[in-house]
């Protein structure tokens, strides 16, 4: 069994709602004509990959480019955020255009997970699907992309810093592989998740995906006398600390270090909650994407 946001669940080897399954719900059709919907459905989101047979004489396919030349030009496709008062919390806004997250959402539906209103969170263990495979090396392209604008070649940045000035740093970043581990959820409007930690058995750095819905996502440290002890204060003296972050659709969050393991991120989605810069959010239908790596022993 595996707790995931304080609910205990099977440990598939796959997602619930395995392939025969989705064959069946979909009348019939034969499973080469679902992957080959699957795959056009891919080349719609990401591009075509360089591993197709077609013709075009072997050039190399770029499934998604975050162009870095169109950053010094106004045009921030993919920039990043760093997150004030949380070590290790990065936000990229931008990360997929309205295009991408439509067609990442139609290949999502395609798989059949959420065919039934009961289901609303799906997990993959070890061989990802093509498509999270894909959004993998998109983060490590975003992450990456001109290295230089977070310092990415001073040699004085060592240890912590790296956390710090860094979206993910490069022990993280260039792990084999990136994740292994991945859940999809599907929110309706009032439902979200509560303050919480992931569990141990997870390595370090944490990409969120978000699809649909805006949202406040809120950040609250682990121990509040912890973070006033490092901040120099008295403890009777300070109120809770909780950091908004507004999640929009297609941006993404990436928490290593501090942000992973110190600090607590929680959705709350009722009426009242989901306020930024003084005015109530509409909230919507939200589909969110988690990707993480299973430690060692897990």
């Amino acid at each position: 069994m595996l707790e995931v946001f304080g609910r205990t669940w099977p440990r598939p080897a796959q997602l619930s709602g395995g392939a025969s399954g989705m064959e069946e719900e979909r009348g019939g059709r034969s499973g080469q004509e679902l992957e080959e919907e699957k795959r056009r459905a891919l080349e719609a989101v990401f591009g075509e990959s360089s591993d197709d047979d077609g013709g075009g004489g072997g050039g190399e396919g770029k499934l998604l480019s975050f162009d870095a030349s169109t950053r010094h030009h106004g045009q921030e496709e993919g920039s990043w955020e760093r997150v004030e008062g949380i070590r290790g919390l990065w936000l990229c806004r931008d990360f997929l255009s309205l295009e991408r997250q439509e067609g990442l959402l139609e290949t999502i539906e395609k798989e059949g997970w959420f065919s039934q209103r009961t289901h609303n969170q799906a997990m993959r263990f070890g061989d990802l699907p093509q498509w999270a495979t894909e959004l993998s090396n998109l983060i490590q392209e975003a992450a990456s992309l001109d290295d230089s604008d977070f310092g990415w070649f001073d040699e004085s940045i060592t240890g912590d810093q790296d956390y710090y000035i860094h979206p993910m740093p490069g022990h993280l970043l260039w792990r084999e592989p990136l994740f292994d581990q991945l859940i999809v959820n599907v929110y309706e409007p009032g439902e979200g998740i509560c303050a919480h930690v992931d569990l141990m058995r997870f390595e370090d750095g944490i990409a969120i995906v978000s699809l649909q819905s805006e949202c406040v996502m809120h950040f609250s440290p682990v121990e509040q006398r912890i973070l006033d002890a490092e901040l120099g204060k008295g403890h009777t003296d300070s109120s809770p600390t909780r950091i908004p972050v507004l999640l929009t659709p297609g941006s993404l969050v990436v928490m290593s270090g501090e942000a992973r393991y110190l600090w607590k991120h929680e959705i709350n989605r009722k009426p009242g909650f989901q306020v930024w810069k003084g005015e109530e959010l509409l909230q919507r239908k939200r589909t969110s994407i988690t990707l993480r790596k299973l430690c060692p022993s897990s």
